[in-house]
């Protein structure tokens, strides 16, 4: 039935306007998970969350790759500006079996040096619902992850000492600015995310930088 599904996913028929579109399923087994990751291989159709035997398969829009395409582009321009260490780790495939969960990110980095798990995740939001990926994240082991929604950025930084204080958010502390890169403005990053142009966002938001 999920391969069924999944053929009408990538049926140009089914889906005119390249809208994002998200099947959820549940009673999926860890080994059927990795086995259509397998087939799917470097695929850039899908993206899969795995968390309990409840499996996510997205199909992203044009919208959303153009957005978290333009926060790397910008993301590698304050790096760059700021002489910051990284590691860029993209879409990459992040699973842990004794943990059940795994996902893959829109744009992931390691920051200050190279690791098997990247500490930044970032998520663009579409269409809310679906699995929660604070709780698969947790799971992975990433320090801070980024939410792309409603044209802002919410941050949530793991709080391993105080877990319990932020249950609601599997540990997960909602935060005013990235811990990982503390001199980075999200408020102006945002604005530059949305800049019509991606050609003079990039070149204005190198200047906001060297200002």
């Amino acid at each position: 039935m999920l391969a069924s599904k999944l053929e009408t996913l990538l049926n140009p028929e089914e889906n005119l306007q390249g809208s994002e579109v998200r099947y959820i399923t549940d009673k999926v087994t860890w080994q059927y998970y990795e086995r259509l990751l397998t087939q799917l291989q470097d695929s850039l159709e899908f993206r899969l969350t795995y968390l309990d035997g409840i499996l996510e398969v997205m199909s992203p829009s044009r919208n959303h790759e153009s957005i978290k395409t333009r926060i790397g582009d910008l993301l590698l321009i304050y790096f760059l500006e700021t002489n910051t260490e990284y590691y860029p780790t993209g879409s990459m495939t992040l699973r842990n079996p004794e943990q059940r969960g795994g996902t893959e990110p829109d744009e992931s980095y390691c920051i200050g040096s190279n690791k098997e798990i990247p500490d930044l995740a970032i998520e663009v939001i579409i269409t809310s619902g679906g699995i929660n990926r604070l709780e698969v994240y947790q799971r992975l082991g990433v320090r801070e992850v980024w939410f792309w929604q409603n044209n802002q950025f919410q941050v949530y930084h793991f709080r391993s000492e105080t877990i319990e204080q932020f249950q609601q958010t599997s540990g997960y502390e909602l935060i005013k600015n990235s811990e990982l890169l503390p001199s980075l403005n999200l408020t102006v990053l945002a604005e530059f995310v949305q800049h019509p142009n991606p050609l003079i966002a990039a070149k204005s938001f190198r200047q906001t930088l060297n200002e």
